[in-house]
């Protein structure tokens, strides 16, 4: 496993029990000294990519393709990042993307968004309300804690993999079977 935790996940453990992050899989996408941000990726949103277009006041135009929404935190419910892998875009709409990696952007471009609306969803792409942060410090008190799991950025666990399974194959893919993690209490997952 890389010793960097961003890119990557960050991956609940059944002894966090804020309804916020209970059993979630984080997308991180930054991590350093001044804090951490990143996404949930393993919520789906109640509404659709047509609502939130809606809602904008976009016209969806002769786009094609449904893009999946997700609840991506708690913090700025009103705000939407898309995440995407940068190839399957067009330079001049990476302007205002933070490139995370070479197959891995998030954006939280209006322009963007707007462009999509009105031609079609790149190949996988993800829109998140929201985002989960951390401050100074903060994220690595709770590694310490053991309410989370780093686990290697996998862009198949994120964007091939149904949100409900997404938990389950983010902690296989760190080596960890989901059926022998214990619950504080004995109960297993």
């Amino acid at each position: 496993m890389n010793t960097a935790l961003a890119p990557g996940f960050v991956v609940a453990t059944p002894s966090l029990r804020d309804p916020n992050f209970a059993r979630t899989v984080v997308l991180l996408v930054e991590h350093g000294e001044s804090g951490s941000l990143g996404f949930v990726v393993n919520r789906p949103s109640s509404l659709s990519f047509g609502q939130v277009l809606e809602s904008l006041g976009f016209e969806r135009g002769h786009a094609h393709g449904e893009m999946p929404v997700l609840a991506g935190g708690p913090v700025s419910l009103q705000s939407g990042w898309l995440i995407f892998d940068p190839r399957n875009v067009d330079d001049e709409d990476l302007e205002d993307a933070l490139i995370v990696n070479e197959g891995l952007a998030v954006s939280a471009s209006r322009k963007l968004l707007e462009r999509i609306a009105r031609t079609a969803v790149p190949p996988r792409c993800i829109l998140a309300l929201g985002y989960a942060g951390w401050s100074e410090g903060q994220l690595d008190a709770e590694f310490g804690s053991g309410a989370w799991m780093p686990a290697d950025f996998d862009p198949g666990v994120l964007f091939e993999v149904e949100p409900d399974a997404r938990w389950g194959r983010a902690l296989a893919h760190a080596g960890i079977e989901p059926g022998r993690i214990m619950r504080s209490g004995g109960d297993v997952c």
